[in-house]
């Protein structure tokens, strides 16, 4: 008879599920989901949320495999050396492999007042506290947008598209990750959804009050309800277990995920920084990551060698409103190039994006190893990353 091997997986988010569905593949692995919510939060929706035209949540029997035991509970420690998970609700579980994909949410503004008086919206308990804000205030109150990434322009179409009066605050460039051509698509749907655009020099947010935005250049902007999107954080589980973290708390791993302290444990998602040099923070990281992660405790149990990562990227899409959106394509080192798609089909594109992700989930969880997207050939630009990493790194004296 076989022994049977205890394989927890911390964080129930894209990366989280993947892995824990993908680890089904065996007979004698036990697999046991460890999350906070009952729920799976579709975390690309929660804009949508705020605008009030999705719930961004779906059941977890619809995107996790019947095999997997789904513990609603918060973890508060590591015990590596014992292997086991301690929990808030009390007790521990035990493991014989952990995956570490706890995610990531809102960083610490760093702002005056932001932390009382702007609402982030990176977690579905963030945004769900934002709606009663908005219900409450009128129509015509000033809305202001703090960050011009995806989510803040996908918070501020969406908002604007209900008549509300936004304004969103860049600290910088406007959608830093979009080529030239697929920003000025993104500003001409926002002016025609009426939405003030921030930008350029100066346009850092210094202090935030009850009812204004104050900027590095001195201009106060009138604010009923400032909402936060600028930067994310990860949780703080892996520093307190006492595990090598880099300087965002990300856990520090090898290029198969594994941890640099234990190889017990392997990280996905946006809780992972592989080599120190940490992928963009996106469901297109990662569920690929998630699937790698398994793949790597699979081949442990195997007797074989883990494969390394091979990440490949190729676009990013915005959501502009209900109506618009851009689907920006890029190479396969996460570069933009100068294609995209925009309005109406953009739009569809990304629908179908976040239709797809479920049922990638989904897929997997009837039929546990057929995703192989993360087997996709990837760019130059993360080996050449890597090779400069290596040749910067001290070099270590050998005693023969």
């Amino acid at each position: 008879m076989l022994e049977n091997t205890d394989v927890v997986v911390l964080g129930g988010g894209y990366a989280g599920v993947m892995a824990a569905n993908r680890l089904t593949q065996r007979d004698d692995v036990t697999v046991t989901l460890i999350n906070p919510r009952p729920t799976f939060v579709h975390r690309v929706r929660l804009h949508q949320l705020v605008g009030g035209t999705d719930a961004a949540v779906v059941d977890y029997r619809e995107v996790l495999a019947e095999g997997v035991r789904l513990v609603v509970d918060s973890a508060t420690r590591i015990d590596a050396a014992g292997r086991g998970v301690e929990l808030a609700g009390g007790g521990a579980v035990r493991y014989d492999h952990l995956v570490y994909a706890v995610g990531s949410g809102s960083a610490d503004p760093q702002v005056p007042g932001a932390a009382e008086f702007a609402h982030p919206i990176a977690a579905l308990e963030d945004a769900r506290r934002l709606l009663p804000v908005l219900d409450a205030a009128p129509a015509s109150a000033a809305v202001t947008v703090v960050g011009a990434g995806p989510t803040g322009i996908e918070t501020a179409a969406e908002l604007a598209e209900q008549g509300r009066s936004v304004t969103l605050v860049c600290g910088g460039l406007l959608g830093p990750y979009l080529h030239r051509r697929g920003r000025r698509s993104v500003a001409g749907r926002l002016a025609a959804l009426g939405v003030k655009i921030v930008a350029g020099p100066g346009t850092k947010v210094a202090a935030v009050t009850c009812d204004a935005v104050r900027l590095a250049d001195g201009r106060e902007l009138p604010s009923a309800v400032t909402i936060w999107t600028a930067g994310f954080g990860v949780p703080d589980l892996a520093a307190r277990s006492g595990l090598s973290v880099d300087a965002l708390g990300r856990l520090l791993t090898d290029e198969t995920l594994t941890s640099v302290d234990d190889d017990r444990i392997v990280a996905a998602g946006d809780s992972a920084a592989p080599s120190g040099l940490p992928l963009r923070m996106s469901c297109q990281t990662a569920m690929p990551l998630g699937a790698r992660a398994a793949d790597t405790v699979l081949s442990r149990l195997a007797g074989e060698r883990p494969e390394t990562l091979n990440q490949s990227f190729g676009a990013q899409c915005i959501s502009l409103g209900r109506g618009a959106g851009v689907f920006q394509f890029g190479n396969r080192s996460d570069v933009a190039v100068w294609f995209h798609i925009g309005g109406r089909l953009g739009a569809k594109m990304k629908e179908g994006v976040c239709k797809g992700i479920v049922k990638h989930l989904a897929d997997e969880a009837h039929k546990p190893g057929g995703y192989g997207l993360h087997r996709m050939k990837g760019g130059a630009g993360r080996r050449e990353a890597l090779e400069s990493l290596r040749a910067a790194a001290p070099a270590v004296e050998r005693v023969s």
